[in-house]
């Protein structure tokens, strides 16, 4: 039940961006998809894009809404979507 309660509230969002090169993102809810390229992020304050170069998923923890990424990062935008319903495992089984 306390997870329950946990999950049910809003994490916080936060960017930090180091030299262009180390991305941290706070209040992740799940990643819509990634490449070297480009990576969707769900956040609790709507849909991140990231574009880069040679990126990578360093950490990613859903549970604790944490991700963190490197390689040469060149945009951050975010979509007009303000929040959306539900994760991955909401979207395989409905």
């Amino acid at each position: 039940m306390a997870y329950e309660q946990i999950r049910n509230t809003e994490l916080a969002h936060n960017v930090i961006l180091e030299g262009r090169e180390r991305l941290s993102i706070s209040g992740v809810e799940d990643v819509e998809s990634f490449d070297e390229n480009s990576i969707i992020i769900y956040t609790s304050k709507g849909t991140l894009a990231v574009h880069g170069k040679d990126m990578r998923i360093e950490k990613l923890s859903v549970d604790l809404g944490e991700l963190t990424v490197e390689g040469e990062i060149e945009a951050l935008q975010y979509e007009d979507e303000v929040h959306r319903s539900g994760g991955f495992w909401h979207r395989l089984f409905r």
